[in-house]
């Protein structure tokens, strides 16, 4: 018998074995012990993380879907840890948490900041819960670009530019802006301003000339939202799933999902960084419109 022939070996293929199993069986114990696995069953609340600059929405899309078609998730919380971001990644996230909101229950959750484009995305959730010391507000739009002319002309360079129309090229960094072009961006800009003042009206259902004293720009604290009617309740995250729970009918201990990235980027978090976005402000000086909180 091979036991008997080689008994070291043996040994070793038998405990390995007992090890191996022991492992595997520890891992599914963990994982079913956990609150945060897909793994429970029973009725559950989704949990979708917002963090850092909202430069793109597809993954919040899809997650939203996953979970607004999933019968075993009766509510959504979005936590919300954002200074905000691109203009049209915050509208198509707030579309699609209203369009979810319709037919299941969404609560926002605010970390330790959720301003411009991050207030945006949970503005169109069924209700708000922040921290007292959550920064959060800065309800405005901001337009800027690096101007490279002086830089260009100590080293050597003369850009040559050929447009189809005069304001082809407005915001360009090779030359000075005209004062038309600015009233052209400062028009554009009170555009978008008035986007999204009416997307918090309507999602918050709130009065318009209440929220037009508040758009200007400045940022608050939880605890002011709150008696602004910019946020509905205070708390922290278990807060927000514990009311997203009640709103969903879940009796009991409730259970959550959290959405995850399937590979970790690193290219993406740098991009996604405070500091990748002042990088990519200097190697990519082209004119954009945000919803962000940019103390500069």
């Amino acid at each position: 018998m091979f036991s008997r022939r080689h008994p070291y070996l043996f040994f070793i293929l038998i405990f390995s074995s007992v090890v191996a199993t022991a492992m595997i069986l520890m891992a599914l114990l963990v994982t079913l012990s956990t609150r945060d696995t897909e793994f429970e069953f029973g009725e559950k609340v989704g949990v979708i993380e917002i963090n850092g600059i909202i430069a793109e929405s597809k993954n919040v899309l899809n997650y939203l879907k996953r979970f607004r078609e999933d019968n075993s998730i009766k509510a959504i919380v979005i936590r919300v840890d954002s200074p905000g971001g691109a203009v049209g990644p915050s509208q198509e996230i707030f579309r699609e948490i209203r369009k979810t909101s319709a037919s299941k229950k969404v609560v926002a959750s605010m970390g330790t900041i959720a301003t411009s484009g991050g207030y945006y995305v949970a503005a169109g959730a069924n209700g708000i819960v922040a921290n007292p010391g959550t920064i959060t507000g800065s309800i405005g739009v901001i337009m800027g670009f690096t101007n490279y002319e002086e830089l260009l002309q100590k080293i050597g360079l003369v850009p040559i530019v050929i447009k189809s129309g005069e304001y082809k090229d407005i915001g360009s960094p090779v030359r000075e802006m005209k004062p038309e072009e600015k009233k052209i961006l400062q028009e554009f800009a009170k555009k978008i301003h008035r986007q999204f003042i009416k997307d918090i009206v309507d999602g918050r259902k709130m009065d318009m000339e209440k929220v037009e004293s508040l758009a200007d720009g400045r940022i608050f604290t939880g605890q002011e939202s709150k008696k602004f009617g910019l946020v509905d309740r205070l708390g922290n995250l278990e807060d927000a799933i514990e009311w997203a729970g009640e709103l969903g009918g879940i009796k009991g201990k409730i259970a959550t999902v959290y959405a995850k990235e399937k590979n970790f980027s690193l290219l993406r978090y740098i991009t996604d960084s405070s500091a990748g976005t002042l990088l990519k402000h200097i190697l990519d000086p082209k004119l954009s419109a945000d919803f962000i909180y940019r103390p500069e």
